[in-house]
């Protein structure tokens, strides 16, 4: 079929070509834009509890107002609050009321702070509801524009913080980070394949490329949304570049390396490319059916953004798998050798290569290399013992010189960490009767008694007086794991075990949809995983025709996994000091490593295979497969290694914890796992690995010299004659 595939593309190179512009400029002219989403609350199922909460706000307080942002005042100085500064207080939240801001329903100064080091201003706005409405951040801007003024004559200074603030702050920090994340990734890519090729017209194929298909998938993914309710978002973008431009360009150094080990054989261009596609393309397509089913999985995630994220990278991963089969062989059979310009060194493989140094050490000692490969990782993995979960996405992942950040500094001097965001409790009568005052005052006592609340506000009755909202302020920062467990372990038991006879309770707010999040992504490990897992599984049992092979490659998956999320916690949690690692983090580590994990292995394995196929025995072929595949996976990880590690340009934690994990996941699964590990095992395991489909029987007619491989059965250069190996294989095959 691959072969097929190849012959049609290198005939009408021209008109593939043509096909794929007209595609991109039909699906980026008529497809819609991504949004952009902050609220966590809308990724949730309905039958989590602070969504029901969230139900009931909106049933029975709709005009409750929403606090958007937060002014914090303190004196210059840093000594205590005055009475004169309380007025001043007062006067600069009236003028800011009077300005008549668009989405700002009211100004109102709090009281001061205990210590009287603090006093506040609380920027009521209505619930956001458009997810691509910035005009609650637009209101922020306008106030920090008029609050300066405001202060000129006063012993006073003061920040804005809250969600508005925060959301204004993290898209500012975003658009910067988009254009760091997109420079960088192909800075990168441009210059390791100048490295490693020496060609400017490799260099910058891959960046023109796939600067053509990324509008296009991006393109698809928003018509996905719109025709099938998919939430992927704007969010979703800077991954979506690395993805795009990371697996593309794998693809892409996957065909030129088969395509240039042709040329060497004596190949001419049109049938050199038309046997890369054939050898290449069954690999490809299988490593990115392996990705787009591990995306895919997320499907059954009951976090909707994980949900949506999932089939939207999936949908990149296809288009650019697509492209790899068609638009890249297009091209390169029209630039035929020159796409090598100026080097020459496409003409002849290099002798005494590391790859091939270690080919021939892995053949000779492939359980040395085993144990040493798997000892490394599990000694990473036992870092991931402290693995924790953080869930303050935007506070965690903003520079600490943002606004907001200062402001809400400024705000845990005098009151709790909790202000900015308090938690709702709401006491609704089951039996639709006015709530007994006595009951609704005796309730509020018990809520204040549970540690790790701070205070506790009078219950405000809805209209019809069956349901009672308390605004509830935690001790401890809303995100923070000390606040989620004052919800989780405390405050809701207290809450549905004190409700009153004939009454139910309901905890809501932001630190509660944390805690539904977390319970959430808990059932997603136990689903999601597995499925993946069994998924990828599959493939490489129909690809390999074995129900052996596939146990291992994934076991070797796990160690990788389990290696980059110790290092990953040890960086950021031991030596770094974060609170913990992004809540999604495991997930989408899980999906990358394994996905893009088993793309390597399955590129080793296939040429493992076909190594055996040519005559060789397994320690033979596996160091045979080492020295011939080592460039190609070595390449490639170091590219898409690089390009991940392109988002810890961001200046953004989360960004960078992903950054930083994906790209050493890589490279384990690149350097350690299917360089060392997988080819170990598999010449450790020898002929039984491809039980019951025996894949790498000698096929008739294969021979030492057809397979562009290696002069003879065993290891090129393992006996120090790899120069005369070579002659032989290139001899043999010119010869044809």
């Amino acid at each position: 079929m691959f072969s097929g595939l190849g012959r049609f593309v290198v005939r009408r190179p021209w008109w593939i070509i043509l096909a794929w512009v007209v595609a991109a400029g039909a699906v980026i002219s008529l497809a819609p834009k991504l949004t952009s989403s902050s609220d966590e609350a809308s990724f949730l199922p309905d039958h989590y509890e602070s969504i029901r909460a969230a139900a009931v706000q909106e049933k029975d307080f709709p005009r409750q107002q929403n606090i958007g942002a937060i002014i914090v005042f303190q004196r210059s100085d840093g000594t205590k609050l005055t009475a004169a500064d309380s007025a001043d207080v007062r006067r600069v939240s009236k003028d800011l009321q009077s300005q008549k801001i668009p989405e700002v329903q009211a100004v109102a100064p709090g009281q001061v702070s205990p210590n009287k080091l603090v006093q506040t201003s609380v920027v009521a706005m209505p619930k956001l509801t458009n997810p691509e409405d910035t005009a609650q951040q637009d209101a922020v801007k306008r106030l920090r524009t008029d609050l300066q003024p405001e202060l000129k004559g006063t012993d006073l200074s003061a920040g804005i913080t809250g969600s508005a603030a925060q959301a204004l702050d993290e898209s500012d920090a975003s658009k910067r980070a988009g254009l760091l994340v997109g420079v960088g990734t192909i800075v990168i890519i441009v210059v390791l394949l100048l490295v490693i090729f020496r060609s400017p017209i490799i260099a910058l194929l891959p960046v023109v490329l796939i600067g053509l298909i990324s509008p296009m998938a991006t393109g698809l993914i928003a018509s996905a949304n719109k025709a099938f309710g998919m939430k992927a978002d704007s969010s979703i973008q800077e991954l979506l570049t690395v993805v795009l431009f990371g697996v593309g360009t794998d693809y892409i150094l996957f065909l030129l390396f088969r395509y240039r080990e042709a040329l060497r054989a004596g190949e001419d261009v049109k049938g050199g490319m038309v046997h890369a596609v054939e050898r290449v393309g069954e690999a490809i397509t299988s490593a990115a059916g392996a990705v787009i089913v591990a995306f895919a999985a997320l499907t059954l995630s009951s976090l909707g953004m994980l949900q949506s994220m999932g089939p939207a990278l999936a949908i990149a991963v296809f288009v650019t798998l697509f492209a790899g089969l068609t638009l890249v062989p297009a091209v390169v059979s029209l630039l035929g050798t020159k796409v090598f310009w100026p080097s020459k060194s496409w003409q002849r493989e290099p002798h005494g290569t590391g790859f091939a140094r270690l080919g021939a050490s892995l053949a000779r000692r492939p359980a040395v290399w085993a144990l040493v490969s798997a000892l490394v990782m599990g000694a990473l993995t036992l870092g991931a013992l402290g693995y924790r979960a953080n869930f303050d996405l935007a506070g965690s992942s903003l520079p600490k010189d943002k606004e907001s950040m200062v402001a809400l500094d400024d705000l845990q001097k005098g009151f709790p960490a909790g202000t900015t965001d308090p938690t709702s409790v709401y006491l609704t009568s089951t039996a639709d009767e006015p709530l007994a005052p006595s009951s609704a005052a005796a309730f509020r006592e018990r809520l204040s008694g549970v540690t790790g609340v701070g205070e506790v506000a009078a219950a405000k009755l809805s209209p019809d007086r069956t349901t009672a909202s308390y605004s509830v302020i935690l001790a401890d920062p809303p995100a923070s794991d000390k606040a989620l467990a004052t919800v989780k372990d405390r405050l809701r038991p207290a809450a549905h075990d004190d409700a009153p006879t004939g009454t139910r309770a309901l905890v809501g707010g932001t630190t509660a949809v944390y805690v539904d999040i977390n319970k959430a992504v808990d059932r997603d490990y136990s689903v999601v995983f597995p499925v993946a897992a069994l998924a990828i599984m599959v493939i490489l049992g129909l690809l390999l025709r074995s129900l052996v092979a596939p146990w291992y490659l994934m076991l070797s998956v796990a160690l990788g996994f389990g290696a980059t999320l110790g290092a990953t916690s040890l960086l950021f949690q031991q030596i770094g000091s974060q609170p913990g690692l992004m809540f999604m983090l495991p997930v989408i580590m899980y999906l990358f490593v394994v996905a893009l994990g088993t793309d390597y292995n399955i590129l080793m394995v296939s040429r493992l295979r076909e190594e055996a196929r040519e005559g060789r025995t397994p320690r033979d072929a596996a160091g045979t497969a080492v020295r011939h595949s080592g460039p190609t996976i070595g390449s490639a990880g170091v590219i898409l290694a690089g390009t991940f590690a392109t988002l810890m340009l961001a200046g953004n934690s989360t960004l960078s914890q992903m950054g930083f994990s994906l790209s050493f996941g890589i490279v384990i699964a690149a350097f350690v796992m299917a360089m060392v590990f997988t080819p170990a095992l598999t010449a450790l395991i020898g002929h039984a690995a491809w039980w019951p489909g025996h894949g790498d029987e000698r096929r008739e007619g294969a021979g030492a010299g057809t397979g562009g491989s290696g002069g003879r059965g065993g290891v090129p250069g393992s006996d120090g004659d790899e120069g005369e190996g070579e002659e032989r294989a290139g001899g043999a095959t010119r010869g044809r």
